[in-house]
């Protein structure tokens, strides 16, 4: 019985010194802010990464800015991030070129490269004029978050959220959504020498519209692209910092150190029970077990030894 009673005494006094060392085990914290070296690294290999083939090759300038857009709008929360889904209308480009790409990050691939229409009002064969406004049938140039689809008009279609206060912030009020177009489509190019335009949706072919909203739908980003000026000093989300990169991105993709070095640590000769390479080490169900120990009543002790 003293045996017994020595054991629980021992186990209880040996307590203090777990409490103690318990106060030293590493704690691990990866630091995922990002310089802007990281950034256009990232952005580099991820654009060098990406298989085209079989697609037109959109221009770095393009992706770049869809991408500062893309991790900005994902750090805030706007985007569904389990779905890494980039769709950029290049409207730079000729409404008779496949202007528009649905990019896979996660994959690295083109899901789609496309034709695309821009607004009645912002031009002919090429868009250069837009618009935030009402009636005025004009693309909004900037972000979007994509949202739920709903059968309007032009059928299956898809709601569209204006994240750039200012260049395509009215775009839901205005009902400018994806959907399908029959002047979306080769014929109407040869005959008119240009693609169709909408009232300022970028309007897709009726072919395509089943597979454009499948992909992007339900919280991803589109980003009608195009360097206006104002728009490219004003942009909120193309000039904000960029100040997180993903943590899959930071450790797998770039394999970049963290901001701090690791650190190694060095375990005091009272606390090799933390230390793992110690055959003193303790599991931590054994710590468990030690605290349930150090919980018990040990007062009826003084009761039953001299």
């Amino acid at each position: 019985m003293k045996k017994v009673i020595l054991c629980l005494i021992a186990a209880a006094t040996g307590v203090v010194t777990l409490q103690l060392a318990t106060a030293k085990e590493p704690t691990t914290n990866a630091a995922l802010a990002a310089t802007p070296a990281d950034l256009d690294k990232y952005i580099h290999q991820v654009y060098t990464e990406i298989d085209f083939k079989g697609s037109e090759k959109i221009s770095f300038e393009a992706f770049a800015a869809a991408m500062k857009g893309y991790l900005n709008l994902r750090n805030a929360g706007k985007l569904d991030n389990s779905r890494q889904v980039l769709s950029v209308a290049d409207f730079t480009l000729s409404s008779t070129r496949h202007r528009l790409w649905i990019i896979d990050l996660a994959k690295k691939k083109v899901l789609m490269n496309d034709f695309v229409a821009h607004g009645q009002g912002s031009g002919d064969e090429f868009a250069t004029a837009f618009s935030n406004t009402e009636n005025s049938h004009q693309s909004s140039i900037g972000f979007y978050v994509t949202g739920d689809t709903y059968e309007g008009q032009h059928g299956n279609s898809l709601r569209l959220y204006g994240m750039d206060n200012g260049f395509n912030s009215a775009a839901f009020d205005r009902a400018i959504v994806v959907h399908g177009a029959d002047y979306v489509s080769p014929s109407f190019i040869a005959g008119q020498r240009r693609l169709g335009r909408s009232w300022g949706c970028p309007a897709v072919s009726n072919q395509a519209i089943g597979k454009v909203i499948d992909y992007i739908k339900g919280g991803t980003c589109m980003f009608l692209y195009y360097p206006q000026k104002n728009y490219v000093a004003q942009s909120f989300w193309l000039n904000k910092k960029v100040e997180r990169l993903p943590e899959e991105i930071m450790l797998k993709d770039l394999n970049m150190p963290l901001a701090q070095a690791p650190v190694k640590y060095v375990y005091d000769q009272s606390a090799q029970d933390l230390n793992p390479e110690s055959p003193e080490y303790l599991s931590p169900e054994a710590r468990v077990k030690k605290q349930k120990l150090m919980a018990m009543d040990l007062r009826f002790v003084r009761r039953v030894m001299p």
